[in-house]
């Protein structure tokens, strides 16, 4: 997966890193005190850890691309980790947990022990912020696999995560320039307190 972000880093950058998440930034930054401390993951450009940053939240960071991980890292600042999901060892440590257009590249088998490691990962009653493309069937394209949902597969799939409370479930249309006709899925999930 990470070999399509190393060979089109360039015009990925570019096609993300000035678009708007204004509007998925009020799905999850309402749920979070002032500074709370916010792990961006699959993190792509950073534009998302800085414009947390620039709202004064705490962030760490990581992507599996080497070619991201050093975007990031010049854009914001932050030390920004090369690993993948499944690779996650924080036990809580964030408030709150974005995963933007990233968790769609886990695989549906490794999905369920994916988000135990975000549950791990997050204090008690912390958010999760997750997205992922709104289309019926998973499929692959251009050497990335993509793991999709409808809003009634995710209720299925969250139902088996007794670890997450869902407090919204939104679609939204893509906001880069000639894909809006592309759908997403948009979850804001609260994990349960033991």
């Amino acid at each position: 997966m990470p070999d399509y972000y190393e060979h089109h880093a360039d015009l990925f950058l570019s096609t993300t890193k000035d678009i708007d998440m204004d509007k998925q930034y009020q799905m999850f930054l309402p749920h979070l005190k002032p500074g709370a401390r916010i792990l961006d993951a699959g993190c792509g450009s950073g534009r998302d850890s800085l414009a947390f940053l620039s709202r004064g939240f705490r962030v760490d960071a990581f992507d599996l691309s080497p070619a991201m991980v050093d975007a990031a890292k010049a854009l914001t600042g932050l030390p920004v980790r090369c690993l993948s999901f499944q690779q996650m060892d924080h036990e809580r440590e964030f408030d709150g947990i974005w995963a933007c257009a990233s968790l769609l590249h886990v695989p549906r088998t490794e999905l369920l022990s994916v988000f135990h490691l975000l549950s791990r990962a997050l204090n008690d009653e912390g958010i999760l912020y997750c997205s992922f493309k709104h289309r019926d069937t998973d499929f692959s394209q251009d050497g990335r696999s993509f793991t999709c949902f409808t809003v009634d597969s995710f209720l299925s799939f969250i139902a088996q995560l007794p670890a997450f409370t869902l407090l919204a479930l939104e679609q939204s249309a893509d906001v880069r320039k000639g894909r809006e006709e592309e759908l997403w899925l948009n979850a804001v999930l609260r994990k349960t307190p033991v």
